[in-house]
């Protein structure tokens, strides 16, 4: 594959640039955020976004017929990379995973509803798979599902159970839920709704993170779901949730924010001292920082890997053609990589800079203001995250290796 962009992306990825100068606001993009401030969780976040959604490039890779303009993944990759690389909001789970599943399987009715709002970023979605029982194995959700049929109202379903870790159902208005319709059979029994998040029988508790961030658990209690809001089949969910867990496991984990996290530390081994020695003058910091710089350059190719890999699926299914898979491995390989690559600097950050690396984030005395103990403690988020790197390895090892269940 070719690493190099063309005229055209290069041109697309300097305008992309000038946008971001032009509305530079520390209330919109925060990098000590890390991962998580990809998520549009303020009134000025969502503004910014509606101007993204002006300009044309919410639906960038969305067909012509819903808004979009048919471009390839890679103007995605690298709008994405440089909204990451600033700390700002990014296009996830709108655009990427419920406006492309509702795309490929949702009803008219459904299409005709949202997709508007998303390319215009009208609203926002929470999504609902982990379960307290069922976090990286989305195929063991239990959240009840209960057919019920009216000779008055619409035919639905009633909606019982728990889910966790949902980061975004305190701000969103609407609930992107995988609901268990058929407790017989694990992965074709579940089905994907949308569930408004306001309905009088849900309520949301909040639990934060070790990141000093807000996830949640949801309750559902007798919450009625009509069929019009139910995606594509019944008891297919599952298929669909994964589709769209390859570009999740892809988008949440960008590459811009490990570069300038490495940036940085490289930064600060190039001029800082230690009694009296220059830290860049030591062999073991020194090798440390250059395997970084290498795994750093691993996960930018596995990421580039991965957007063609997924532009030769999309111009597939442009043309009609069958037999085209997900890359699903190659999303996991990048995943399981990039995110314990982020571990991995986190660490050396806190064992090269030292006990001022403990020092609290914007602390302006700190060491790298405090970026390395912040950093600690969101990596652990980013490798459980999307499915777990136990996981990732597990779909490596069956997908792309062949080897059995239970290997």
């Amino acid at each position: 594959m070719d690493f190099e962009f063309t005229t055209e992306q290069v041109a697309f990825a300097d305008e992309v640039q000038r946008f971001l100068d032009d509305h530079d606001d520390p209330e919109v993009f925060d990098l000590t955020r890390e991962n998580m401030a990809q998520i549009v969780d303020t009134p000025k976040r969502r503004a910014f976004m509606k101007e993204l959604g002006h300009k044309g490039w919410l639906g960038i890779t969305w067909p012509e017929e819903y808004g979009g303009s048919e471009g390839e993944g890679v103007f995605e990759y690298i709008l994405n990379e440089a909204l990451a690389g600033r700390g700002g909001p990014q296009i996830g789970k709108g655009v990427g995973i419920i406006g492309k599943t509702l795309i490929a399987h949702g009803s008219d009715e459904l299409k005709a509803e949202f997709l508007p709002m998303i390319l215009e970023n009208d609203v926002e979605f929470a999504v609902g798979y982990s379960e307290p029982d069922a976090g990286s194995d989305a195929a063991a959700m239990r959240l009840k599902a209960t057919r019920i049929t009216s000779d008055v109202d619409e035919d639905g379903w009633i909606l019982n159970g728990q889910k966790t870790w949902t980061t975004s159902a305190h701000f969103a208005e609407w609930y992107w839920v995988g609901a268990r319709t058929d407790p017989t059979n694990k992965h074709m029994g579940i089905t994907l709704m949308l569930v408004p998040l306001d309905h009088p029988g849900i309520s949301i508790n909040g639990i934060w993170t070790m990141g000093d961030e807000r996830t949640n658990e949801v309750w559902f209690d007798d919450v009625f779901v009509p069929d019009s809001r139910v995606v594509g089949e019944i008891n297919h969910g599952f298929r669909y949730i994964s589709q769209a867990l390859d570009l999740e496991r892809f988008t949440l984990f960008t590459f811009a924010p490990i570069k300038q996290r490495l940036d940085l530390l490289t930064e600060y081994v190039r001029t800082a001292q230690r009694d009296g020695v220059p830290l860049r003058e030591d062999p073991v910091i020194r090798q440390r920082l250059a395997q970084l710089q290498t795994d750093a350059e691993v996960a930018r190719v596995m990421g580039l890997k991965f957007v063609a890999e997924a532009v030769k699926v999309e111009l597939a299914m442009k043309a009609g053609k069958e037999g085209f898979q997900p890359p699903t491995v190659v999303s996991s390989e990048y995943k399981l990589f990039a995110t314990e690559l982020s571990k991995r600097l986190a660490d050396a950050a806190m064992d090269i800079v030292g006990p001022g690396s403990q020092l609290r984030v914007h602390t302006q005395d700190a060491p790298m203001e405090g970026r390395s103990e912040s950093t600690y403690r969101y990596t652990v988020i980013d490798t459980i995250g999307g499915g777990s790197s136990e996981i990732q390895k597990n779909i490596i090892a069956r997908r792309g290796l062949g080897l059995p269940k239970n290997f």
